[in-house]
C-alpha cells in the first residue's frame, strides 16, 4: 500500500474491549452434554475455554460465553481454502453472500474462533448441524462431536451487510460524468484488518489460503477480482454470475473485487501475463500511460527477482473514492485516480513521475507482500519498505529520462521523524487494529527504504540482488520474520556478507533513532564518535546522557577524500575509531548524520565557494541537509548553515538548489518579514529570470522551473506575479479551452485565486473537470488565498465544508484540503480550529490511527512555534485523551512544536542578524 502525501501532490481504533477489536465470530462446536461441565481425562485433550466454577450455573445456550480473550486468533484451525459467494445490489447500497471454509484442525476442540465486522450472520453450519447461538458479535454452534486433531472439516456461513461508507472493507463509491448523472461502484481495501468487514475469514497475514470467488452482478456492470473470470452463467433474466479461477495462497488482506461499469485498455507482457487499466468510462483516454508502465514494470520485476509472476493478468483500476495512495491486491491493484491517471494536457511531469512510482510500489508488491508475507504487522516494513525502495530501482531502470532523485528526499524525510524521542523501532510491536495501522507511517516506509538502500549499497548491487532472490525463492506463499531476510543475505557468501549478522542489522530495526557520526580533527587523523541524534534535547540538557545510554549502531561508514574519487568503505562497530577521512557518507547511501567539529564546517563552506563540483550533487545536497538539521539539534550555529549554501550562487543542479531554497522558504514563514522576502528575491534573481512559462527542458529543470516560480509568486515578486496574472486572464477568457503549461498551472491558478471573479471560477472549473491532475492544482490554489477575511468566509465555510460534506470535494481530498489551509501562514489557525472543532467526525471518516488522522494531526501543528501554542496543543490533546493516548501521532506533534519552539528560542535573533548583514 501507498500513502498520498497531503501537500507535495507526489506522494498506502484501541477497542473499548479486546473483543470489540478484534470483532471475532465464534462458532462453538461442541456437545449438549459438554456444555458446562468440567472437562473430563481423556486420551483425547480437547481445547476448551476454562472449566465453570463449582456451584454455579451450567452455560445454556442463551448464556453461552466468549471463548477467547486474545486478540490474535488461535494456530490450531487453518483455512485452507475459502469458496466466496457475494451479491452486491449498487441499487439499495447492500450485498449479501455465503462462504465455505475448508479448515484444518491441528489440536481437538469444540471451538473455531475467527474474524467478522460489521457483518449480519444468517446461517452458520458445520457437520451439517445448525443451531445456532447469535449476539451482538457471536455465533455458536453446537457440534454433536469434537473436531479432530488431523482431520479437515467444512465451515459454511451465511451473512449480509450494508455496502460501508468510508474507504476499508466492501465499500460504496460513486463518480459524476460529464452530464451530472452519479453512478455507483462497489470496491474493497482490506490492508490491514477489514477483510473481516466483508466475510466471516481468519483475517491475519499468516492465515494463508486459496480463494474461489464467485461475485452476482447486472448485466449493466462488470466485475473483477484477483483472479481472471473463467465462466459467466445466467442466474436469472437480469442477474449474471461470474465465477473466477481459485487463487494462490494468499492472505486476506489481499482479497479484492470491484463491481463497476468501468472501461479499459489492455496489453500483453513479453513473458505473457494480460494487463488491464480500469477507470471510469469518461477518464478512459488518461490510462495508457499506465498501461505503457504496468507493461514495463512486470517484465523488469520478472527479470529482476529472476522468478515469473505467478498470475495470468495484472489489473490496475483506478477508484474515485480511494483513501490511500494504492493498495497491491494480488492481481488486482487499486489506486486513487491521481496515483493512476495521466493526461498528457493537464498532467504536470511531477504528476506523471508520481504515477510512475507508485505503479512501480505496488508491483513491486506482487513479490514482497504477496509472495513472501511478513508473519505479523510489526515487520510490515518488509513490504513496504522493499516496495518504497523498488520505487527507486524500477523507475531508475525503465524510465532513466524521469531523473528519479527522490531518494534523498525520502531518507530526509526519515531523519526528520526518526531524530525525534518520540520515534519507534522499524520493527515494533502492534497488536490492535489502531496499533496496527499506525505501522504505516515514515518509519515501515522511508527508513525502512532508506536502511535497504545502505545495505545494498555496502554488499554491493549483485550480492545485495542474489540475496533477496533467495529469500523470496525459500518463502514464497509462505510467510517471513525480520530475521529471514538477514539469513538470506549472510548467506550468499562472500567476504562482505560476513560482517552482516543479526547483531549488526538489528541494530537499525530493533531500536530506534538515528546515530550522529562527529569528526574531529586530531593531527593528522582524524577521530570519530558516534551519538544518537536528537533534535528535541540539547547535549547541554539534563536528560541528554539519559536518552543516549544504551544506544550503539553498526555503521557501514563510507568517505572520500580530497585526493581520490574512490569511495571507501568501513563497518564502525564501537562507539570511537580513528581513522584519515574529509567527506563521510558518500552520495548519503548511509542512513547517518555528520557533524564536523573543530573548523570542520568552514572547510566544507570554503570547498563548496571555491569548487563545488568536487563533491556530486547528492553530497552537495547532503551537507546542506545536515547543517540544518545541526542547528536544529543544537550542534551547529544557524549562521555557519547560512554560510554554507551561500554557494548556491553556483549551483546548477536542482536537487541541492531546491533543498537549499527550501530552508530559506521556511524561514520566510517562520520571520514573514519583508527583509527575507527580498533577500531571497534578491539571491535567487538569476535563477528566478532563467525561468520559462512553458513545459519544455529536462526532467530535473522541469522541477525547478515549477518550485522557483512557485516561490516567486509567493513572495509577491512583481515579474513572476504579472506573468502569471496574464496567463490566469487568457484562461478566463478562454472559457477553460486554453491549456496552460503544466508545470506553471498550480502557480498560474494560485495568483489568479487572489481576487473574488478568480476565485468563484476556479471553483467551478473544480466541479466539472474530468482530470483529477488538475483538481488538485485547483484546490492548492483555492487554499492559498492570503486574504484573510477571504479565509474566513470561504475555507471555513465553503471549502472545508465541502470537503466534510464529501460532495464537491470528495471526503478521500478533506484531509489534504485541510493540510493545504494549514500551510498557508494566513491558514494556520483556522486549520487547527476546525480540526478541534471536528475531530469526532474526522475521526469517523478516516479512523483513528490511519496516516490521513496522523496526517492532519502533525501537519496542522507543525508551524506552531511559540510556548503558548505548544500549550494551546496540549490542552486540546489532553480533551481527547483517551484517544490521543492511543496515538504516536500526538506525541510526534508535541515533539515538532517544542523543537519549534526552541529552535526560535535560540535562533531568531541570529536569523534576523544576520538577514540584516547580507541586506546591507
Amino acid at each position: 500500500m501507498i500513502f498520498h502525501l497531503c501537500l507535495s501532490g507526489l506522494r498506502k481504533e484501541v477497542p473499548r474491549s479486546a473483543m470489540v477489536s478484534a470483532r471475532l465470530l465464534v462458532l462453538s462446536l461442541f456437545s449438549a452434554s459438554l456444555v458446562g461441565s468440567q472437562p473430563t481425562e481423556s486420551s483425547q485433550q480437547v481445547s476448551s475455554p476454562p472449566a465453570h466454577p463449582a456451584g454455579e450455573p451450567s452455560l445454556s445456550i442463551d448464556n453461552l460465553s466468549f471463548p477467547w480473550s486474545r486478540l490474535r486468533l488461535p494456530k490450531y484451525i487453518i483455512p485452507l481454502h475459502y469458496h466466496l459467494l457475494l451479491h452486491p445490489n449498487l441499487t439499495s447500497l447492500s450485498f449479501t453472500g455465503s462462504v465455505q471454509i475448508q479448515i484444518d484442525v491441528q489440536n481437538n476442540t469444540n471451538w473455531v474462533v475467527l474474524h467478522s465486522k460489521g457483518l449480519q450472520i444468517s446461517k452458520a453450519t458445520i457437520l451439517d448441524q445448525n443451531l445456532t447461538h447469535l449476539s451482538e458479535q457471536q455465533i455458536g454452534i453446537f457440534s454433536p462431536r469434537v473436531l479432530s486433531s488431523g482431520q479437515k472439516y467444512f465451515l459454511y456461513i451465511e451473512f449480509g451487510a450494508e455496502l460501508a461508507e468510508g474507504f476499508y472493507g466492501f465499500y460504496k463509491s460513486t463518480y459524476r460524468t460529464s452530464t451530472g448523472e452519479t453512478r455507483t461502484l462497489a470496491s474493497t481495501h482490506f490492508e490491514p484488518t477489514s477483510a473481516r468487514m466483508a466475510f466471516p475469514c481468519f483475517d491475519e497475514p499468516s492465515f494463508k489460503a486459496n480463494f474461489s470467488v464467485r461475485i452476482r452482478r447486472r448485466p449493466e456492470y462488470i466485475s473483477l477480482s484477483n483472479m481472471p473470470v473463467i465462466k459467466t452463467v445466467e442466474v436469472s433474466g437480469d442477474l449474471l454470475e461470474d465465477q473466477f479461477a481459485p487463487s494462490v495462497q494468499m492472505s486476506t488482506y489481499l482479497v479484492a473485487f470491484v463491481i463497476c461499469d468501468f472501461k479499459s485498455v489492455t496489453g500483453t507482457t513479453s513473458s505473457g501475463v494480460q494487463v488491464s487499466i480500469y477507470a471510469a468510462p469518461e477518464k478512459w483516454q488518461q490510462t495508457h500511460y499506465a498501461l505503457e508502465v504496468a507493461v514495463k514494470m512486470l517484465d523488469f520485476y520478472e527479470e529482476f527477482f529472476n522468478i515469473r509472476y505467478p498470475l495470468p493478468k495484472q489489473d490496475l483500476i483506478a477508484i474515485p473514492d480511494f483513501q490511500s495512495g494504492a493498495m497491491e491486491n494480488w492481481g488486482l491493484t487499486t489506486y486513487r485516480e491521481t496515483s493512476l491517471l495521466y493526461d498528457p494536457l493537464t498532467s504536470s511531469v511531477s504528476d506523471k513521475l508520481w504515477v510512475t512510482m507508485v505503479i512501480g510500489h505496488e508491483l513491486a508488491h506482487q513479490w514482497f507482500g504477496n509472495l513472501v508475507t511478513m508473519e505479523w504487522w510489526n515487520d510490515i516494513w518488509l513490504n513496504e519498505g522493499f516496495a518504497r525502495y523498488m520505487e527507486y530501482i524500477s523507475v531508475e531502470a525503465t524510465y532513466p529520462d524521469l531523473k528519479v532523485e527522490y531518494l534523498l528526499h525520502t531518507c530526509f524525510a526519515a531523519v526528520g521523524h526518526d531524530s525525534l524521542n518520540s520515534s519507534r523501532p522499524i520493527s515494533s510491536p502492534a497488536e490492535n487494529p489502531t496499533q496496527i495501522k499506525e505501522m504505516f507511517d515514515t518509519v515501515s516506509y522511508d527508513k525502512g527504504a532508506c536502511v535497504l538502500h545502505m545495505l545494498r549499497h555496502f554488499l554491493t548491487d549483485e550480492v545485495f540482488q542474489r540475496g533477496i532472490v533467495r529469500y523470496l525463492r525459500k518463502y514464497s506463499y509462505k510467510n517471513a520474520h525480520n530475521q529471514d531476510l538477514w539469513d538470506s543475505l549472510a548467506n550468499v557468501r562472500t567476504q562482505i556478507t560476513l560482517t552482516v549478522s543479526k547483531a549488526m542489522m538489528n541494530t537499525w530495526t530493533l531500536q530506534k533513532g538515528i546515530p550522529l557520526v562527529t569528526v574531529t580533527r586530531k593531527g593528522a587523523r582524524l577521530l570519530l564518535r558516534q551519538d544518537r541524534f536528537l533534535k528535541t534535547v540539547l547535549p547541554s540538557d539534563p536528560q541528554w546522557s539519559t536518552l543516549q545510554k544504551g544506544f550503539l549502531w553498526h555503521i557501514p561508514l563510507t568517505y572520500k577524500t580530497d585526493s581520490s574519487s574512490t569511495i571507501h568503505r568501513h563497518l564502525m562497530t564501537s562507539p570511537t575509531e580513528e581513522a584519515s577521512w574529509v567527506k563521510v557518507n558518500s552520495d548519503m547511501t548511509g542512513y547517518y548524520m555528520v557533524h564536523y567539529e573543530d573548523g570542520g564546517w568552514d572547510v566544507m563552506t570554503k570547498l563548496l565557494s571555491e569548487n563545488h563540483t568536487a563533491l556530486s550533487y547528492k553530497d552537495r545536497t547532503h551537507l546542506i541537509h545536515n547543517a540544518f538539521q545541526l542547528v536544529t539539534a543544537g550542534h551547529l550555529p544557524l549562521n555557519k548553515a547560512l554560510d554554507l549554501i551561500g554557494y548556491l550562487l553556483l549551483e546548477t543542479h536542482t536537487v541541492p538548489l531546491l533543498q537549499g531554497l527550501g530552508y530559506l522558504e521556511a524561514f520566510y514563514h517562520l520571520v514573514e518579514k519583508r527583509d527575507e522576502s527580498a533577500y531571497i528575491l534578491r539571491f535567487f534573481r538569476a535563477i528566478i529570470d532563467q525561468q520559462t512559462w512553458s513545459d519544455s527542458g529536462t526532467v530535473s529543470e522541469r522541477r525547478l522551473r515549477t518550485e522557483v516560480l512557485s516561490l516567486a509568486c509567493h513572495l509577491d515578486d512583481p515579474p513572476c506575479v504579472k506573468r502569471a496574472r496574464q496567463h490566469f486572464t487568457d484562461w478566463l477568457q478562454s472559457n477553460g479551452t486554453l491549456n496552460l503549461p503544466t508545470d506553471v498551472a498550480e502557480t498560474v491558478y494560485s495568483v489568479g485565486a487572489q481576487d473574488d471573479h478568480g476565485w468563484a471560477s476556479l471553483l467551478h472549473t473544480y466541479k466539472i473537470s474530468l482530470s483529477e491532475a488538475q483538481k488538485h492544482k485547483i484546490l492548492y490554489a483555492l487554499a492559498s488565498s492570503k486574504d484573510t477575511s477571504k479565509l474566513e468566509g470561504y475555507f471555513v465555510f465553503i471549502l472545508l465544508e465541502l470537503g466534510l460534506e464529501g460532495k464537491v470535494i470528495r471526503s478521500q481530498d478533506l484531509s489534504t484540503l485541510i493540510l493545504m489551509v494549514a500551510r498557508n501562514p494566513k491558514g494556520h489557525y483556522l486549520a487547527w480550529d476546525f480540526v478541534k472543532k471536528n475531530w469526532d467526525t474526522l475521526v469517523q471518516k478516516f479512523q483513528l490511527g490511519s496516516f490521513c488522522i496522523r496526517n492532519i494531526i502533525i501537519g496542522t501543528t507543525s508551524q506552531f512555534s511559540s510556548p503558548e501554542e505548544l500549550t494551546e496543543v496540549q490542552s486540546f490533546f489532553e480533551s481527547i485523551k483517551e484517544q490521543a493516548s492511543q496515538l504516536r501521532a500526538t506525541q510526534i506533534a508535541l515533539d515538532n512544536v517544542l523543537k519549534n519552539v526552541r529552535w526560535v528560542q535560540r535562533n531568531l535573533e541570529t536569523l534576523r542578524k544576520w538577514l540584516n548583514e547580507q541586506m546591507q
